[in-house]
């Protein structure tokens, strides 16, 4: 699979600019702050439909424009294929393949996958399990429609009991009924979800302990280890006499919304022991095993982004990821470097093709 072209309209700095692509190497360099990663974001949009900085779309537009756009020209099994985003203020966004529209943007995930790597995923480590729960469902929703609806599903049903419980605390009587309902409707649809990521830990882990090594060189003893409550053979019995906990809180205290994924190094958590080099080697080896099963699932390889993470690493990690980036053939890649470092580093290494996009301000300038 390869981005062959990209085209955005008043997206974030972008007043209009449009890119064309190597088949293998893409560096972006410019100062911090010109739109180096808006690319990126352009690109996690047509691959996700959604910004992986920004919640609201909205915030996207570039000032005193109403809409944004962003067009990708894609090659994948021998077929060309146009995506475009358009999001309109106080519209809803619209998403088309070969200007066809969607009726549902759960429909494209998957289709164009793609891994984004970003200073931002430190908070894999440093953060609170949502962060984490979030980053493997990413991974599992690119693999599977079917675990991307159970999910959906969840959600909903969740938020919708949620409310119930926070419509109690206001005054309101209590629907023991619909809360029971909803209660019945979750525990399948959780129980779905956990073994759906229980099963994909196994595969994932063996990849992950194979980009650990390689990116460190060293013999650490490093571990990611699903917590659930959903292990515990009693957890059915203890979720409905957690209904007074639950009455209590304003808010549902079991299920796979509060699971955890723990990093260990060493048998000691990652975070509290972890140098900065260790946790981002940590983080790389994630990226990259995520990059593997979605080539391995899906059959095509990823686009595979890399923003500005040479930065945080020491001269021994930066040169056996240039190693591996040069050696393992990852697909299209495309890398932002404000010093320049890993295109010094992969051009003394590799004779890949490249070419090399030079941003100021929002624009491209040679």
């Amino acid at each position: 699979m390869l981005l062959k072209k990209i085209h955005c309209l008043y997206f974030k700095n972008y007043t209009a600019i449009e890119l064309n692509f190597s088949d293998q190497l893409n560096f972006f360099v410019g100062n911090n702050g010109s739109g180096k990663t808006n690319l990126l974001d352009a690109m996690h949009y047509l691959s996700l439909t959604k910004s992986a900085f920004n919640l609201a779309d909205t915030q996207n537009i570039q000032h005193g424009a109403d809409f944004f756009s962003v067009t990708g020209h894609f090659f994948k099994d021998k077929t060309n294929h146009d995506l475009q985003c358009i999001v309109k203020k106080n519209q809803k966004k619209i998403f088309k393949i070969n200007q066809q529209p969607y009726d549902k943007l759960s429909d494209h995930i998957g289709l164009f996958p793609m891994v984004l790597l970003t200073p931002n995923d430190k908070d894999l480590i440093r953060g609170g399990g949502e962060a984490r729960r979030s980053f493997f469902d990413s991974v599992l929703c690119q693999l599977d429609s079917h675990y991307l609806h159970t999910l959906m599903q969840y959600n909903h049903l969740l938020k919708q009991r949620n409310r119930l419980l926070k419509l109690h605390a206001s005054g309101a009587p209590l629907d023991e009924d619909l809360l029971h309902t909803y209660s019945q409707q979750l525990l399948p649809l959780g129980r779905m979800i956990f073994e759906a990521r229980k099963k994909f830990m196994q595969t994932f882990y063996t990849s992950f302990q194979h980009y650990h090594a390689w990116v460190t060189a060293a013999d650490e003893a490093v571990a990611c280890d699903y917590q659930s409550a959903l292990a515990e053979p009693d957890f059915e019995q203890r979720f409905f006499k957690s209904i007074s906990q639950d009455l209590a809180l304003q808010r549902t205290t079991m299920g796979i919304h509060l699971d955890d994924f723990v990093f260990t190094l060493q048998g000691y958590l990652l975070k509290k022991i972890g140098s900065q080099g260790q946790q981002q080697s940590f983080v790389i080896a994630l990226k990259l095993a995520q990059f593997d099963c979605l080539q391995q699932a899906l059959g095509v390889k990823p686009l595979l982004l890399l923003d500005d993470i040479f930065e945080a690493l020491d001269t021994q990690r930066v040169d056996r990821l240039v190693q591996l980036i040069t050696q393992k053939n990852f697909g299209q890649l495309f890398i932002t470097d404000a010093k320049g470092t890993s295109i010094a580093k992969i051009k003394k290494n590799g004779t890949m093709q490249r070419c090399i996009f030079k941003i100021k301000d929002g624009r491209w300038v040679g």
